[in-house]
C-alpha cells in the first residue's frame, strides 16, 4: 500500500493514541500532530514518530514544548491558527481531527478548502457546523470518512450499495445503553461522576464517556449521521444493543438489513478510515459469535435518557440549534464534572438550549456565537 502522510490533531486522547499504533502498524509517516496542552504526551509521540510539525492549543504548553524539543528538528505551532496551518499542509495526504469540542469545526473546514481528505472523530464538527461541512467537502471535492464505530460501521455497510440513495429505507445506529442502562429516573438524580466514567464496553475519554451516560452521544451521533449520509432524521433510529458487537446497520427499501460486526475496538473503524478504500490486516483480536453466544436488543429510554430526544428535535429544528445544544451539553458536562451540578441537570440545561430561538443558517462565526450563547445560557441557569 502507498505510503500515507498523516497530520493527526488530537494526538494524545484516546483515538489519537490508538491512531498513531494503527499508522505504524500500516507504515504511515507522521507528518504533524497536535495535542490541546497534555506536554509530556506530546513529546514523547514527538520523539517516537518524528514528525516535521507539530502544534498545542494552548499557548504556554506550546512555549514549554519548545524547549523540550529544542534538540529535534520540529517546528512547534500553537492556538487556533497553529492547528489550521497543519491541516493546510501541503504535503498531507489526509487529516484525522480527533480533537474534543468546537475546537475541531475550523481545522476541518481548513483542511477540506485546501483540498485534503478528512478522518473525522471530532463530533462536533458536523454537529454544530454540518451544512457549511457539507458545503466545503462538495467545493473542494474533499473526502470525508467517519472515525466513530457507528458511522464507520454505516458507511461500509453502504460500499456497494445501489448509487440511487432511495433503495436506502433507514439507518440503524446501535447504542451500549451506556453505564445506566435500566435505571429509572429518580436512580439517576443520586448517581456520580465515578459511576458515569463507567462504560461497560469501550474506553474512551472522560467527556465522551458521560455523553454515552446520559445517551447525549447518541443523539449526537444521530445529527452526524444526518449530514455524513444525507439522511433525514425521521429516517434514522436507534437501538440499545448492550454487547456492542453490532456496531451499527442499513436497512434497504427491500427490507434487507446489512450490519458490520466486529468487537469492540476503535482500531477497526480507524484503520478502515486510514487505508479506504483498501482493507489490510489488523491486530484486532477476531470475532467469535459462537463465544458471543447472545445479542440483545431494546428500544432506548428515551423518556429517561431525555437527550436522544433533544437531539432528534434540533437537528428536525435545523439552522443553529444543533449548534447551541452541542454548546450547552459541552457546558453542562464540564459542570458535572467539577461536581457543580447533577447528573440529571445536563439534560435539563441542553433542553433549555434547544428550547431558546436560534438563527435559520449562518457562517462560521455565527456557529460559534451561538456556541458561546449556549454556554452562557447554561451557566445563568444552573
Amino acid at each position: 500500500m502507498a505510503e500515507k502522510n498523516l497530520v493527526l490533531l488530537g494526538s494524545t486522547g484516546s483515538i489519537g493514541t490508538q491512531t498513531l499504533d494503527v499508522a505504524e502498524e500500516c507504515g504511515y509517516r507522521v507528518t504533524a500532530l497536535a495535542a490541546g496542552r497534555q506536554v509530556t504526551a506530546l513529546e514523547e509521540q514527538i520523539r517516537r514518530f518524528r514528525p516535521r510539525y507539530a502544534a498545542m492549543f494552548d499557548e504556554k504548553a506550546a512555549e514549554d514544548l519548545k524547549v523540550r524539543v529544542a534538540d529535534l528538528d520540529v517546528s512547534v505551532l500553537s492556538g487556533m491558527e497553529g492547528l489550521c496551518t497543519l491541516s493546510a499542509l501541503e504535503e498531507a495526504d489526509l487529516v484525522l481531527n480527533a480533537v474534543v469540542g468546537m475546537v475541531g469545526l475550523r481545522p476541518t473546514l481548513t483542511a477540506m478548502q485546501n483540498g485534503h481528505d478528512v478522518a473525522l472523530a471530532n463530533k462536533e464538527t458536523l454537529v454544530a457546523g454540518g451544512a457549511l461541512v457539507m458545503e466545503a467537502k462538495a467545493a473542494h471535492k474533499a473526502a470525508l470518512l467517519p472515525v466513530d464505530s457507528e458511522h464507520s460501521a454505516i458507511f461500509q455497510c453502504l460500499q456497494g450499495a445501489p448509487a440511487d440513495k432511495r433503495a436506502v429505507k433507514r439507518l440503524i445506529l446501535t447504542a451500549s445503553g451506556g453505564p445506566f442502562f435500566g435505571k429509572t429516573a429518580r436512580e439517576l438524580e443520586t448517581v456520580t461522576l465515578q459511576d458515569a466514567l463507567k462504560h461497560p464496553n469501550w474506553s474512551m475519554g472522560a467527556k465522551i464517556t458521560v455523553d454515552s451516560a446520559t445517551m447525549m452521544n447518541k443523539g449526537l451521533e444521530l445529527i452526524e449521521a444526518r449530514w455524513l449520509f444525507d439522511m433525514p432524521p425521521e429516517k434514522i433510529d436507534v437501538v440499545v444493543h448492550r454487547e456492542s458487537i453490532i456496531h451499527s446497520l442499513v436497512e434497504y427499501v427491500d427490507n434487507a438489513v446489512i450490519a458490520q460486526l466486529g468487537v469492540p475496538d476503535m482500531r477497526v473503524p480507524i484503520q478502515y478510515a486510514l487505508t479506504y478504500p483498501s482493507r489490510t490486516p489488523s491486530p484486532v483480536g477476531e470475532l467469535s459469535l459462537s463465544r458471543v453466544g447472545t445479542m440483545t436488543f431494546y428500544e432506548p429510554d428515551e423518556e429517561t435518557f431525555r437527550c436522544l430526544p433533544i437531539c432528534r428535535e434540533a437537528i428536525k429544528r435545523g439552522g443553529l440549534t444543533p449548534a447551541a445544544v452541542n454548546g450547552a451539553n459541552e457546558q453542562a458536562v464540564a459542570l458535572f464534572m467539577e461536581g457543580k451540578i447533577g447528573f440529571t441537570d445536563i439534560p435539563r440545561l441542553v433542553e433549555k438550549a434547544l428550547l431558546a430561538s436560534w438563527p435559520t443558517e449562518g457562517t462560521v462565526e455565527a456557529v460559534l456565537e451561538a456556541d458561546r450563547a449556549a454556554r452562557e445560557l447554561v451557566l445563568a441557569n444552573i
